[in-house]
């Protein structure tokens, strides 16, 4: 019974579509599996027990087990036991449906191991029996649920399977060989020479499934797949399946290939040659991959013709393949597509929806300013056929197509608004609402157009988190309208109508239009003022605060600029690294200060980047990465030496100084201060046969001219497998970003422990170890600190501090490097998904966030583009409290 058949087949109800009606509505018949009870089943089990089996009732028997086993009910222990040796006991009957049911209910239960030896002198007896299908099923079987041990004594009969003259029996053999080298890959690989025997059989579906375990076993060796691939293009494969694999391998080759070596791709021409293949499936495939590769115009032409030829095919599995591969291939080269815009006007009008859905969308993607509006009536015909999936499809090739012709926006924006109005999901509806708030950031025409239909939106929106959504986005950008006061109805009817949710985001909203039209603040009073009754404490309490901000009772700045920063300005204190310091803030009679909260958005932290087996480097504050900077600060504020220098600024993840596996394990982390650097070096000692004392780290700073070395905290004793502490400190000027090189050597005295006892002797020998040289570079003297709106901040900030110069990065294997490799020198935070960059752009834009030390905030936009053939040209413009911090961020872009 498959599973999406009988999933809803317990509640009568759900169960009305699988019932069956004659004319008079009088005899009603149920599935066969409504109703069934777990015990019942069990109880009809005891069956398997009886001298004389019945097959039929026995094989309803288990097709209910696997039935309830599939809709996820559960088995104890006894139970389980109790339906495997009853199950084997069937083993007794010939009947053949019986048997294949038998086998099944054997996989489904996995028995233990102390259970496995039951069956599988049955198993074994099938698996050489004379009946194919028996033989077939059994290896399958005995493949899921035997174990290392038990499969070296069968591995004879698996390669005897292998070469099977039945393609059944050969291609179960395969396909248990896939499974069980995720398992055993060691004793998979020795069948090497039955498995290329495989591959050249005639049987399509065992040429299939040797090809796949084949490249499986040698999946890790680049050469060997190189090899295998070079064999098999020559023409010894023949089964199309095969030559679908093939297909993707050769891809895979010639992609692997184009990024350690230049000049011609290897196996391209096979590529091309399977364009003219017999086989649909293996033409489709070829243009498939090649359409996916960086290829040239003239290269694309011959899988763009194919795929047009197909697009008039009388088979609609075929035109929506063709139609799916070039609406891909739109999105980045629509110039290439436009030779099919006649053939995909003609699918328009046709009767599978899916088809005239993905012909109109790369329609849209290619085709030109006058024939938008004729699109458009045309999507709007049959928007309400399709499903969501395709609708947001639809959405978004309608945003790239408006950003193009800007000039459409009118039309576009009257689509995007019907649609809203229309049945759809989240994600639909979703979709929707960025696609008109990315227009509105694009086209400044569209602004207001674009904020009333979002305001007539919400008027009957039923998610929560978009109506939040569109009140924050019509806060920033309504005030700054022709006619703000036309949007304060739509604002405060959901102060009135919603859920305490969105009812504190329309507070917020009306608190900015005070803020920023000073006609409309008398009105915003008597609003907020209303607010103030409201059930919900958060509403009340942000009406309080908003209506004393504005009245100036609250004291939030020296300046109308600073009560607007505080309504605009983004909260650059992330909240897990908020939430982790009020959890560790002991109440005193020192109030809570937010200013000491790290501001630095970290990532997954490296603490647990440790050799196997070791353990965690001490010191090192896990496994919450958001309190890292407060613990570390705690930690170094109670050691004499370092008490004295002041606030952290920030502290590194652990960078390793050893190689995994060796004697001792050492990584540093950076504390970076005002004018000093503390190096903390976590060490461990991995052997246990020795102790080390008196260990030290010795620096030498010769190549870090401004650092000189102040203090040295050394570790008086490192048993084994006990992480301790060395620290070094370093003073450097004062707000200035000193950079250097340092080399460190470990330093310590060894003595020899009986491990069987654990006494150390008392004599020791004076040794050290090379450790990794180590540097601090100009990424560690910035927090990566996110903003929540890159574009108010950066308005917010003063013009007259913004630097703007270009550069030549040189040759790049593609945008998404040059992006990596600008945010490494920098050390600072992507803003709004900005670092992801599209396969295949040309030009990206990356907005990055950070604070310099100092406290200086810092806003970054990187302008990439492709000035030739991978050569990549980049636009930098800064922004900073500080204007010499914003000179400095281009003299470490220029340096770097």
């Amino acid at each position: 019974m498959p599973r999406s058949l009988a999933g809803d087949l317990t509640d009568p109800e759900m169960a009305q579509p699988y019932m069956k009606k004659d004319d008079d509505d009088s005899d009603i018949e149920y599935s066969p599996f409504f109703g069934i009870e777990k015990g019942a089943v069990l109880q009809e089990a005891r069956a398997f027990h009886d001298p004389q089996l019945d097959a039929r009732r026995c094989s309803q028997v288990i097709t209910k087990l696997l039935y309830l086993i599939n809709q996820g009910e559960s088995f104890t222990k006894v139970e389980a036991t109790e339906v495997f040796f009853a199950v084997t006991k069937l083993f007794q009957s010939n009947d053949a449906g019986l048997r294949r049911l038998v086998y099944l209910m054997i996989k489904e239960l996995s028995p233990s191991s102390d259970e496995v030896f039951i069956v599988t002198s049955s198993l074994m007896k099938d698996m050489n029996s004379k009946t194919d299908m028996y033989r077939a099923n059994a290896i399958r079987v005995l493949c899921r649920i035997i174990d290392g041990n038990l499969l070296t004594q069968i591995e004879r009969y698996l390669k005897q399977a292998i070469v099977d003259k039945n393609p059944v029996v050969a291609s179960a053999a395969l396909v248990s060989g896939i499974h069980l080298l995720q398992a055993n890959p060691e004793i998979v690989k020795r069948w090497s020479n039955e498995v290329q025997e495989a591959v050249q059989s005639r049987a399509a579906l065992v040429q299939f499934h040797g090809l796949a375990l084949l490249h499986q076993t040698r999946q890790n060796d680049r050469l060997a797949i190189s090899k295998l691939v070079s064999s098999l293009t020559r023409g010894s494969v023949r089964s199309p399946l095969a030559q679908c694999l093939l297909i993707r391998y050769t891809s895979q080759v010639i992609r692997e290939s184009s990024n350690t070596q230049s000049g011609d791709r290897p196996f391209f021409d096979y590529l091309e040659s399977c364009l003219r293949h017999k086989a649909e499936m293996v033409i489709l495939e070829a243009a498939r991959k090649i359409t996916e590769m960086d290829v040239t115009s003239r290269e694309l032409a011959p899988a763009i013709t194919v795929l047009q030829l197909f697009l008039s095919s009388s088979k609609p599995v075929l035109r929506f393949a063709a139609v799916r591969t070039l609406n891909k291939v739109a999105i980045t080269r629509p110039l290439a597509v436009t030779n099919c815009n006649v053939d995909l006007e003609s699918l328009m009008s046709d009767q599978n929806r899916s088809i005239a859905t993905l012909a109109i969308t790369t329609l849209l993607k290619t085709g030109n300013e006058s024939s938008v509006d004729r699109l458009m009536k045309q999507i709007t015909s049959f928007m309400s056929d399709i499903s969501d999936e395709f609708k947001i499809v639809v959405i978004e090739a309608i945003r790239s197509l408006c950003l193009k012709f800007p000039l459409k926006y009118r039309s576009m924006m009257i689509f995007l608004s019907n649609s809203l109005r229309e049945e759809g999901g989240f994600e639909y509806k979703k979709a929707i609402v960025d696609s008109i708030v990315t227009l509105i950031g694009a086209i400044p025409d569209a602004k207001e157009i674009g904020l009333l239909h979002l305001c007539e939106f919400i008027e009957d929106c039923e998610f929560t988190y978009l109506s939040s959504q569109i009140l924050h986005f019509l806060g920033n950008e309504g005030p700054r309208t022709s006619d703000p006061s036309r949007y304060i109805r739509y604002i405060y009817n959901r102060v009135i109508l919603e859920n305490p949710t969105v009812r504190a985001s329309a507070v917020s909203t009306l608190a900015k239009f005070g803020a920023l039209v000073d006609e409309l603040k008398p009105r915003i009073f008597v609003l907020l003022r209303r607010c103030l009754f409201d059930t919900d404490d958060e509403v009340r309490d942000r009406a309080t605060l908003y209506l004393q901000t504005l009245n100036g009772e609250v004291a939030v700045g020296n300046s109308e600029k600073d009560v607007k920063e505080f309504l605009f300005g983004s909260f650059d204190v992330p909240l897990a690294n908020l939430e982790a310091s009020l959890r560790t803030y002991e109440p005193s009679e020192e109030p809570f200060d937010i200013s000491l909260v790290s501001r630095e958005a970290r990532s997954q932290p490296l603490h647990d980047k440790k050799a196997p087996g070791k353990k965690p480097p001490a010191g090192a504050p896990a496994p919450a990465p958001v309190s890292a900077v407060d613990a570390y600060q705690k930690m170094l504020s109670s050691i004499a030496e370092f008490s004295g220098f002041g606030r952290l600024f920030k502290s590194s993840e652990p960078v390793e100084l050893t190689e995994a596996e060796t004697e001792y394990a050492v990584n540093v982390v950076k504390h970076i201060y005002e004018n000093h650097v503390v190096l903390q070096y976590n060490c461990t000692n991995t052997i246990p046969e020795q102790l080390l004392e008196d260990v030290t780290v010795y620096v030498d700073a010769t190549d870090a001219e401004e650092f000189s070395e102040v203090c040295s905290k050394p570790l008086k004793s490192l048993p084994y497998d006990s992480p301790g502490q060395i620290f070094v400190a370093f003073e450097k000027p004062e707000h200035v970003p000193a950079i250097g090189k340092f080399s460190n050597v470990l330093k310590f005295t060894v003595k020899e422990v009986d491990t069987s006892s654990g006494e150390a002797d008392e004599d020791g020998v004076e040794d050290e170890y090379q450790l990794e040289d180590l540097e601090i570079v100009s990424a560690d003297y910035m927090l990566r600190v996110a903003v929540s709106n890159f574009r108010n901040a950066w308005e917010n900030m003063d013009p007259e501090s913004e630097r703007v110069d270009e550069y030549g990065l040189g040759a790049r294997e593609s945008l998404a490097e040059a992006v990596s490799a600008v945010t490494s020198i920098l050390g600072m935070q992507p803003c709004e998904g900005t670092e992801v960059v599209p396969s295949n752009a040309r030009s990206h834009v990356c907005l990055l966030s950070g604070v310099y030390i100092g406290g200086v905030k810092v806003l970054v936009r990187l302008s990439f583009g492709l000035s030739g053939p991978k050569e990549v040209a980049m636009k930098l413009a800064v922004r900073s409290d500080d204007p010499e911090v914003s000179d400095k961020i281009h003299e470490i872009v220029a340096s770097g």
